[in-house]
């Protein structure tokens, strides 16, 4: 009697498993291309092997300092005795490793600026220098350069003519920790320099939760129609999708703009986070997003339980559960992952295609 209980639970979870199944959001993509790059992966670094990354104090004291370097595949021991680059070279022998993913553009991440141009660390929870990224990837030729300029740099045209001449594919905001409002006026110069280095703005949009500190007022894709009125091409990361605006949900604010401003793509990453992946349906079969899509991970998110194949019982059949469980590489398992939930090809061929690589 006592091993029947257990085995009448085995079997009800699989009727309902059965009655309640839904299939992938979208047909899935079983044609899967190679030469995916990857455009949305970060770096950090403490300083090691004179980086000039930077963490901040009240980062460092959090329980997600230790998360975070276990998942960038690393501890402070190591990136002392290496440097904050062996976390690159990490990176680049994984995507060595990828059947599917041939290259990714890291990230750097300026610091928080007031309106005077001056630099405050003190508010910067996480800063990865431009020279340090820049010079970096030039190691890896499965690498490429994310540069970051904060608006209220004095220097902020002049820095965006170094990204450039110095091979970066775009430039990356995270507005909601730098303290940066898109839809600010005196950022027009900036924005049309923009345009004339044909360097597009990749800009966090919707809420941001990694950070002990954020503002995500500043979220708001509605703050993106003065870059775009501007001419400038943006790239809205993660589909905007967290978090409300004006009692809206962000991705539908995103929606909308993508209406009006043919200038406007976005990324996919984290899409399939289990605190993003609500918005998955909309986001595959909404007709507005009709080949702006691009892919991108927002590594190393991957490398996390939030991504996991398993919280898809009801997308995913038993067969594709298994064989995902297996992969071990985490760009294959995140692109098989997201093809089979109904990504289409043309997504995981648009990075590529976008940023001329």
């Amino acid at each position: 009697m006592w091993l029947f209980a257990p085995l009448a639970l085995i079997v009800l979870v699989l009727v309902l498993r059965i009655l309640l199944f839904r299939g992938p959001y979208a047909e899935p993509t079983v044609d899967l291309p190679s030469g995916i790059i990857d455009m949305h992966c970060h770096t950090a670094g403490i300083g090691a092997g004179g980086s000039g990354a930077e963490i901040s104090e009240a980062l460092r004291k959090s329980w997600k300092f230790h998360v975070y370097l276990k998942i960038f595949g690393t501890n402070r021991r190591t990136l002392e005795a290496e440097g904050d680059a062996s976390l690159l070279k990490a990176i680049a022998i994984s995507i060595r490793e990828s059947k599917y993913v041939e290259g990714a553009v890291i990230l750097a991440m300026d610091a928080v600026y007031d309106a005077d141009g001056k630099a405050l660390m003190d508010k910067t929870e996480v800063f990865v220098p431009n020279r340090f990224v820049g010079e970096s990837v030039k190691e890896h030729p499965e690498l490429f350069f994310g540069a970051s300029v904060h608006p209220n740099r004095t220097d902020a045209l002049s820095e965006l003519e170094w990204s450039k001449r110095n091979g970066a594919v775009f430039i990356k905001w995270l507005p909601n920790i730098q303290g940066i409002d898109a839809s600010n006026d005196r950022y027009k110069p900036y924005y049309e320099k923009l345009v004339e280095l044909d360097l597009p703005l990749l800009i966090h949009v919707g809420d941001e939760d990694s950070f002990s500190t954020t503002d995500n007022s500043l979220g708001d894709p509605k703050r993106l129609e003065l870059p775009l009125s501007c001419g400038a091409r943006v790239i809205a990361a993660h589909v905007a999708s967290s978090g409300r605006s004006e009692g809206q949900c962000n991705v539908e604010r995103l929606l909308e703009l993508m209406q009006t401003y043919p200038n406007l793509v976005a990324d996919v990453s984290t899409l399939t986070q289990f605190n993003r992946c609500k918005h998955l349906a909309k986001v595959l079969t909404d007709s507005r997003l009709k080949g702006r899509l691009m892919y991108g991970t927002d590594f190393p998110l991957t490398n996390t339980p939030m991504v996991t194949p398993l919280q898809y019982p009801l997308r995913l059949t038993l067969k594709q559960l298994w064989r995902l469980s297996r992969v071990s590489n985490s760009w294959d398992k995140d692109v098989q992952l997201k093809a089979a939930l109904g990504l289409p090809r043309e997504v995981f061929e648009m990075s590529r295609k976008y940023l001329k690589l």
